[in-house]
């Protein structure tokens, strides 16, 4: 099998508006799958299989989110899988969906993720769970996650010399991004002074550095590439690449929940962190490079995270991110759009749902069709995030 034999297509993308608007989950799914499905003009009782993302706040219903989102929407005989993988979970049934239709089960997959999630930030389901290290970070080390947010800002701080202006420009150049997307919840530019005199939530981060946890929902209905060429579409957005690498022996930077690095004594560490290898592996199999790409999605919980993730997908060097920041070039307009949806600055966090949204916004840029926040001869884009206990995801999307 070449490496363009396992494209796949984007036929439809729809979402539902990011908020926090107090209904069932189920709602922002169905909203977003009948969107996708209206988009790309397929019958819901043609899809062959549906892929749901796990929402674990929301009962049984969100641990068999398929079976849940595959009910809601008529009982079909489809085939269905369900996907939890913290904030990969999207990508985990969007890998799932790929599976399928590469492995000629079937040329239809629908693809949906949704949350309701509560008020504040995101803490451990219920129950007193003394060997679960997510549970323990938060009762041992009260390490909620803007703390370790704000440990990686100070980490790059001390290494790189990143400011607090840095981070502020990020969340600058986000909100203004986000203005012209109808689907983000915050859409209202902000000034470094209006961040700087923001709550401080855990030094140095403000809360306007942190995304915010919202409801919404996010579905895409993938495609054998031969099905697309069937109904007269020739040219179609496609999948060209999906990573979900684990990191390599030793881990030698610490990831909360984890603790505690893997000991490098007898081993070397490896050539790659974790991040930078989900994006590799990603390059390897779409056969192309950083330079080849129009713009990125890449997963800013914080501001600081979004430079880490400059370095981690290749567009600058280790210790290059401010630069490459203050220079213009992920900005609209500049070389290299990062976050041209808004990002999680603009969003906030449904996390079965984001990894999808990411790719909503992959295909609408790469068809043209991202009004007001449109990244000129967009051809190639990448989207990644990480998740917890090793989950992350790298998609590359092409035309």
């Amino acid at each position: 099998m070449t490496d363009k034999d396992r494209d796949i297509a984007v036929l439809g993308a729809g979402m539902h508006q990011w908020g926090k608007w107090g209904r069932n989950f189920v709602e922002y799914g169905l909203v977003a799958a009948r969107a996708a499905l209206a988009d790309a003009g397929v019958d819901h009782r043609d899809v062959g299989y549906i892929a749901g993302a796990d929402t674990i706040r929301n009962g049984y219903p969100g641990f068999v989110a398929g079976a849940t989102f595959a009910q809601a929407l008529g009982w079909s005989g489809a085939r269905i899988s369900s996907s939890y993988a913290a904030c990969a979970s999207g990508a985990q049934a969007i890998a799932n969906a790929r599976a399928q239709i590469l492995a000629g089960l079937t040329d239809v997959a629908l693809v949906i993720g949704a949350d309701t999630t509560p008020k504040g930030f995101f803490q451990p389901v219920g129950g007193e769970r003394r060997d679960d290290p997510d549970w323990l970070r938060f009762h041992l080390l009260g390490a909620t996650n803007p703390i370790y947010f704000a440990l990686y800002a100070r980490r790059r701080m001390a290494l790189h010399g990143a400011t607090l202006d840095d981070f502020a420009a990020v969340k600058v150049k986000n909100a203004k991004h986000g203005l012209n997307n109808p689907y983000a919840r915050y859409r209202k530019e902000v000034s470094v002074e209006e961040i700087s005199a923001s709550a401080i939530v855990s030094d140095p981060l403000r809360l306007l550095d942190i995304c915010a946890t919202s409801d919404g929902g996010a579905a895409l209905v993938l495609t054998s590439m031969e099905y697309a060429r069937k109904r007269g579409i020739a040219n179609p957005v496609r999948i060209s690449a999906l990573s979900t690498v684990t990191p390599t022996f030793p881990k030698t930077v610490l990831d909360l929940p984890d603790f505690a690095t893997d000991s490098a004594v007898a081993v070397e560490p490896p050539s790659r962190v974790f991040r930078s290898a989900i994006a590799q592996a990603a390059y390897e199999e779409a056969g192309l490079g950083p330079a080849e790409l129009s713009f990125a999605e890449v997963y800013d919980l914080s501001t600081a995270l979004e430079l880490d993730w400059y370095e981690d997908i290749g567009l600058c060097e280790e210790g290059g991110a401010e630069e490459l920041l203050r220079s213009g070039a992920t900005t609209l307009g500049g070389r290299i759009p990062v976050n041209p949806s808004g990002g999680l600055a603009c969003f906030g966090e449904a996390i079965p749902a984001q990894a999808i949204a990411q790719i909503c916004e992959l295909t609408w840029q790469l068809r043209g069709q991202a009004d007001g926040r449109q990244v000129e001869n967009a051809r190639a884009g990448i989207a990644v995030n990480q998740g917890l206990f090793g989950h992350g995801s790298a998609i590359i999307a092409t035309r």
